[in-house]
């Protein structure tokens, strides 16, 4: 639909409905923009008739019979202006798109342009368009963000599980491989994970593990407790925790007769190692061994 617009309004045949409709869309703006920016532009003087001529007379009587294109110019001629103002878009737009990560150990604060804040937990990055902030104020996340949004507009995080839409609240996100969590610290949220679509009130959260959802208790602090330093489980396999652990730690974690299905649950410091491998080991009934950035976590009846 937009491609038949786009081709109607370069040619100046959209009825007044259409252009209203054609407005209306996000890409409308770019569009407008570059079609202003490449109305200045001018091709280089070209002889068509006399550079045709001098073909005909090089390759007279060994040239296939061809097909007059006449018909279609104008199809060519609107294609070939949709392709340019395609790219054009595209660099354009992609131009302003802002990308902020973090390190494994390492975190850092994002203002956006409304002012809103987040935070980055380790091995974590957001996306934004600042350009088109105004209209649509969307953020692209991978690994975990904490959230403090500025009263506006729909607000909306988008993850490779599921999105999540509010207008202006705190929230935490957390979207790793196999692990999909939403925590709602302050007004209203809105989890769309699949077919599925949960409102979460302050207070509450919404787990998937592995594809499965999850039963989770309420959060029993206003705020993450990576943000004060610890990583906090509540009945989550010994392979997250060890992920966890690598993440905020920057080390590896080597495995060796343990099932990484049992649940944990408990908190680790993200400060202190030796802590850290401690509160990991004494509940789950495993040893460790420290290498310095490896750990070896295996069975207390390993041999």
């Amino acid at each position: 639909m937009q491609e038949n617009y786009l081709a109607k309004w370069l040619n100046g045949e959209l009825s007044d409905e259409e252009l209203v409709e054609f407005k209306k869309s996000e890409e409308y703006a770019s569009y407008e923009k570059l079609k202003e920016v490449s109305s200045t532009l001018r091709a280089p003087e070209f002889d068509v008739e006399g550079t045709l001529e001098q073909l005909k007379k090089e390759r007279i009587g060994n040239a296939p019979k061809v097909i007059p294109l006449n018909p279609y110019k104008r199809f060519l001629r609107v294609a070939a202006a949709i392709a340019i103002l395609m790219v054009g878009s595209y660099f354009y737009l992609n131009a302003a798109k802002e990308t902020f990560s973090t390190d494994l150990a390492e975190r850092t604060e994002v203002t956006l342009p409304d002012n809103s804040e987040v935070l980055l937990n380790a091995d974590s990055k957001v996306t934004f368009n600042e350009r088109n902030w105004d209209k649509n104020r969307k953020v692209n996340l991978e690994g975990e963000a904490f959230f403090k949004v500025a009263k506006g507009k729909k607000f909306t995080v988008a993850t490779s599980q599921g999105n999540v839409t509010v207008l202006g609240t705190q929230f935490n996100v957390e979207n790793r491989e196999d692990l999909f969590e939403v925590t709602c610290y302050e007004g209203l949220v809105s989890v769309t994970y699949g077919d599925t679509e949960k409102k979460l009130p302050a207070g509450t959260s919404f787990l998937v593990i592995e594809g499965q959802i999850v039963d989770v208790s309420q959060p029993n602090s206003s705020t993450p407790s990576w943000m004060n330093n610890e990583s906090s489980f509540e009945r989550i396999p010994l392979k997250f925790v060890f992920e966890e652990l690598e993440r905020q730690y920057n080390i590896t974690v080597k495995i060796e007769n343990v099932d990484t299905g049992l649940l944990f649950t408990g908190t680790f410091s993200n400060t202190d190692m030796k802590m850290a491998l401690k509160s990991i080991s004494t509940p789950s009934r495993i040893k460790f061994k420290q290498e310095g950035d490896n750990v070896l976590f295996y069975a207390e009846d390993t041999p």
